[in-house]
C-alpha cells in the first residue's frame, strides 16, 4: 500500500516528490502504480464521484450545489503530466493500492493536523480523541461512528420519519381489503379469520428500522455506549427511534439494508437522506471491506470552505450572529420581491423591517467566511461588492471578511465612500505549534475569546467615511 501526504490548496507537485509514510522517495515502479490509481480519482467533479458505484466515498457537505455553491463542480485532485494539485478538499481518499491523505495547510510541522480535527470536533459536536493521521480504510470508516450522532440529531429534529406502509393481517377484525390468495392459503378450511391488508401512516418503517439497526450495531462496538450517550440530545434521539421501532429484529438487517438502497427523498424530512446514506455506509462496511472491487474509490472528504463556515457559525452564534445556512436554505435575507440571499453571518434586522428615518443600531454587522489567506488588496472584487451589498440591504454600518490566518491578526478597517460604513479584513489565528491536541484546543479557545472581544469592541466604534 502506498500512502501519499499532501496539503489542501497545493500547486502542481511531482508525484515522486510527495511525502510518503516512510518518508522515503517513491521508486519508478511505485510512481507508475500511483499514476494509474490517481487517474480514477483526478480531474472528475466531486458530484460525479458520489454515485452508487462509489458507495464508500463520503463527501461533506452532501447537499452539493443545492444552494448556489460550486462544491460539486470542484475536483479532489488535479492531475497532469505526472503532477498533482489540490483545492479546498481535505480528508482521506483511496483507490486500489494508493491512499492519499489531504491535510490542512495549517497542519503542524510534525504532521499532526490539529486544525482539521478541531473544526471536525466543533462542527459535528463529538468528543474527538487525539487523532493520528492513519489513512487505512479501517480507521477511515471507524470515524463514521463518530459522525452518526450529528446526523441522527439533525434528522430527528425534523421529527421521527413517518410514511405509509402496507401491513398484512389475518384475524376476525377486518379493517382493509381482503387478500384472497393469501386467505385461501392460510384459512382453508375456514377457521374464523380473514386475511386482509391495511395501509397505515406509521413511524415503524424501513427507514427508521435502518436507523435502529445502526444504533444497535454501534452499541455493540467498543466506544458505542460513549458515542450514543455523547449528550442529552443524542440520547433523546436514540430513545425516540427505539420507541418508534417495536418490530425491530436483529436477524432482518440484510433485508432492511436492501429495502433502503434507493435514497429517500422527502420535502419535509430532508435530513433523513444524509442519515440514510451514513447508516448504509456503517452497516455495509464489512461487506464493502471484504468485497471491494477494483478501481472503487473510498474515503471521507471535507470541503474546507464549508467546514470553516460551519465552525465559525458556532463561534459567532455566541456573539449574537445569525448563520444564514445557505446549504439548507434557512435564515436568508430578502434582496427584493422575496428574492433570497445568504450572507454567512449577520447581526441586524433586514431593511424591510425599518421605517424611514430609523437610526441603524451600532451593533449591526455582516460577516462573510473565506477559506483562504487574505488582505484587502488580495480580496476578490466580487467578494468586496457582495459584502457591501449585504451591508446596505440589512442595513449595517460595518461588514467584513473573516479567514484563517497563520499569525495573530488585528482586524484591518477601511472606510467606504458614498453612504459610508466600514469594511474589515479579520484573520483568525489557527496556526499553533502545540505539543499535543489538548494544548491546541486551549490555544484556540483563547483565540475565539479574543475574536469575540474584538467584534464586541468594534460594535461600539463609530465608522467615519473618508
Amino acid at each position: 500500500m502506498i500512502r501519499l501526504k499532501i496539503t489542501d490548496n497545493k500547486d502542481w507537485i511531482e508525484i515522486a516528490n510527495c511525502v510518503v509514510d516512510n518518508e522515503s522517495p517513491l521508486t519508478d515502479e511505485e510512481v507508475k502504480s500511483v499514476r494509474r490509481d490517481i487517474e480514477w480519482i483526478s480531474n472528475q467533479k466531486i458530484a460525479n464521484l458520489q454515485l452508487d458505484d462509489n458507495p464508500n466515498l463520503f463527501v461533506f457537505p452532501q447537499s452539493l450545489g443545492y444552494h448556489g455553491d460550486d462544491i460539486g463542480d470542484g475536483v479532489i485532485i488535479g492531475f497532469s503530466d505526472g503532477k498533482i494539485s489540490t483545492g479546498n478538499i481535505m480528508g482521506f481518499v483511496g483507490v486500489n493500492q494508493t491512499q492519499i491523505d489531504i491535510r490542512s495547510r495549517f497542519a503542524q510541522t510534525d504532521g499532526n493536523d490539529y486544525f482539521l480535527h478541531y473544526m471536525l470536533q466543533k462542527v459535528f459536536a463529538i468528543n474527538l480523541f487525539d487523532l493520528k493521521h492513519d489513512t487505512s480504510a479501517e480507521r477511515i470508516f471507524d470515524f463514521l461512528f463518530y459522525l452518526f450522532p450529528h446526523f441522527l440529531r439533525k434528522a430527528v429534529a425534523q421529527g421521527v420519519f413517518k410514511k405509509y406502509r402496507r401491513f398484512e393481517h389475518n384475524d376476525a377484525n377486518i379493517r382493509g381489503p381482503i387478500d384472497v390468495s393469501r386467505h385461501i392459503r392460510q384459512n382453508i378450511p375456514f377457521r374464523g379469520t380473514v386475511a386482509y391488508t391495511t395501509r397505515e401512516h406509521t413511524y415503524d418503517n424501513e427507514l427508521t428500522q435502518l436507523v435502529r439497526h445502526t444504533i444497535e450495531f454501534i452499541r455493540d462496538k467498543e466506544q458505542g455506549q460513549a458515542i450514543l450517550n455523547n449528550d442529552a440530545d443524542t440520547k433523546t434521539a436514540v430513545n425516540q427511534i427505539v420507541m418508534a421501532t417495536p418490530t425491530y429484529n436483529a436477524r432482518e438487517r440484510a433485508k432492511i439494508v436492501s429495502q433502503n438502497l434507493r435514497p429517500v427523498r422527502h420535502p419535509y424530512f430532508s435530513a433523513y437522506t444524509d442519515l440514510q446514506r451514513l447508516c448504509l455506509q456503517i452497516l455495509r462496511h464489512e461487506e464493502l471491506k471484504y468485497g471491494r472491487q477494483k478501481d472503487q474509490i473510498y474515503g471521507i472528504l471535507f470541503d474546507g470552505a464549508w467546514l470553516w463556515e460551519e465552525y465559525l457559525a458556532g463561534v459567532l452564534k455566541k456573539c449574537g450572529y445569525t448563520h444564514a445556512e445557505n446549504h439548507t436554505g434557512k435564515n436568508p435575507i430578502t434582496l427584493y420581491n422575496n428574492n433570497p440571499r445568504y450572507p454567512d453571518y449577520y447581526k441586524c434586522k433586514q431593511i424591510k423591517d425599518f421605517k424611514y428615518g430609523d437610526v441603524i443600531p451600532d451593533e449591526n454587522d455582516v460577516l462573510d467566511a473565506k477559506y483562504k489567506m487574505l488582505d484587502f488588496n488580495s480580496a476578490a472584487r466580487d467578494d468586496i461588492h457582495q459584502i457591501i451589498t449585504y451591508m446596505h440591504i440589512l442595513p449595517s454600518k460595518r461588514t467584513g471578511l473573516i479567514y484563517p490566518s497563520r499569525k495573530s491578526t488585528i482586524p484591518k478597517e477601511f472606510n467606504v465612500y458614498g453612504m459610508g460604513g466600514t469594511i474589515r479584513i479579520i484573520g483568525v489565528n489557527v496556526n499553533h505549534q502545540a505539543i499535543d491536541y489538548k494544548s491546541y484546543v486551549a490555544a484556540m479557545v483563547n483565540v475565539e475569546s479574543e475574536l469575540a472581544n474584538a467584534l464586541k469592541a468594534q460594535s461600539n466604534t463609530q465608522p467615519n467615511a473618508e
